[in-house]
């Protein structure tokens, strides 16, 4: 009783400050496209054979690079559901641009980080080959639209360091393909190396920074625009960085209430954000206040239910529905049954929206930081 009680005003909570309208609008944002994290089925078998629990956590479980089939019956489910206007629902797509060329790094001895844009990673992949075409797609027909998420996600300096440490769980994740490795007969533990942006010293501070910074301009070399908006991987993220992430076009930052500020001695600092709240760069937040995650909970169903009652708040105290959706949800590369199962549920989701709230207006992020930025 008590921990529904504690749910339910957390809905309320995150709802109260901040920008307000009458409208009922729906913005699903989904992190992590464009990641390899899991490579393969035949990977993650050989994990489970090495002692590593991949099967504890789902994100080792699930997620994987997007297949082209996986994007084809993605889109096809978006594409049923229309709002007031006739607009399909659309997912705001937050990429990672790029990912660790493990052949130059392996042939320069561990002694230099070297990437590939995710184009050339796709072409690495069965099934895959023709999935940047798919995102072009998926962005002309307003169902993908793609934001920033960095550049990859993988802290850089972490990684080298325990690979030139050769240490144990970081080179299997290498051999295999893996940015990074949960750590062996650690049930629970998730990869650490995805953190991208935690960092130790002031050096290290300012290299995740340049990293940010190429990552958004790599964005544009690969969809022709500027990413307006940015999604820190993991919520990790210092307000030091505000100034030149403006200078390279982001107006609007997508994430959690609560971000997380990494200081040098290994803890973190909270900074709390509201929606429509300006920092002094004048970039706005855009805090989300539903979730639709299905994999990662074992009542997959339920989550139906929850994400409909965080979008009934939502509208109830006059703000837009920001749902957290992440890429994990609809990837079938490594199972198919996860990938299956969630759309028939993500189908009942849209249908009960456009069946209860008739007048609801899907959105992208951008769309939603633009109306808020006319306060109207």
């Amino acid at each position: 009783m008590l921990k529904k009680i504690r749910k339910t005003a957390g809905r309320y909570l995150v709802n109260i400050p901040g920008w307000r309208t009458d409208r009922k609008i729906v913005v699903i944002e989904s992190d992590d496209w464009g990641s390899i994290r899991m490579p393969s089925r035949e990977v993650y078998e050989q994990c489970l054979q090495a002692g590593y629990r991949v099967d504890t956590i789902a994100y080792e479980r699930y997620d994987s690079l997007a297949s082209e089939k996986d994007l084809e019956l993605l889109f096809e489910l978006l594409n049923q559901f229309r709002d007031c206007h006739g607009n399909p629902a659309v997912l705001t797509a937050n990429v990672l641009v790029a990912n660790p060329d493990f052949e130059r790094i392996k042939s320069a001895g561990f002694s230099d980080y070297f990437y590939e844009p995710v184009t050339e990673t796709f072409q690495k992949y069965p099934g895959h080959s023709n999935c940047f075409d798919y995102w072009n797609q998926g962005m002309e027909a307003g169902l993908f639209y793609p934001q920033s998420h960095g550049r990859e996600h993988l802290n850089v300096s972490m990684f080298m360091s325990a690979l030139q440490e050769r240490d144990r769980d970081a080179m299997f994740g290498f051999e295999h393909g893996m940015p990074g490795c949960i750590p062996k007969g650690e049930p629970g533990r998730g990869n650490r190396y995805v953190e991208s942006l935690r960092y130790s010293s002031a050096a290290d501070k300012g290299g995740k920074l340049s990293i940010v910074a190429e990552g958004l301009d790599l964005f544009e070399d690969l969809f022709g625009f500027r990413s307006a908006s940015f999604i820190p991987p993991n919520h990790i993220w210092s307000p030091d960085y505000d100034e030149l992430i403006s200078q390279k076009g982001v107006h609007y930052y997508q994430g959690r209430r609560k971000m997380k500020e990494p200081l040098y001695d290994g803890t973190i600092q909270l900074n709390t954000h509201y929606l429509g709240q300006q920092n002094s760069q004048g970039q706005i937040y855009l805090t989300r206040n539903a979730m639709f995650e299905p994999s990662l909970f074992k009542d997959k169903a339920a989550q139906v239910n929850r994400c409909l009652k965080d979008i009934a708040v939502a509208f109830k105290l006059g703000k837009p529905a920001i749902i957290c959706s992440h890429r994990l949800n609809y990837i079938g590369f490594i199972d198919e049954k996860n990938r299956d199962e969630n759309l028939v549920l993500m189908k009942k989701l849209l249908r009960e929206i456009t069946e209860r709230w008739p007048d609801v207006e899907f959105m992208n992020s951008v769309q939603l930081g633009k109306l808020i930025e006319q306060r109207v």
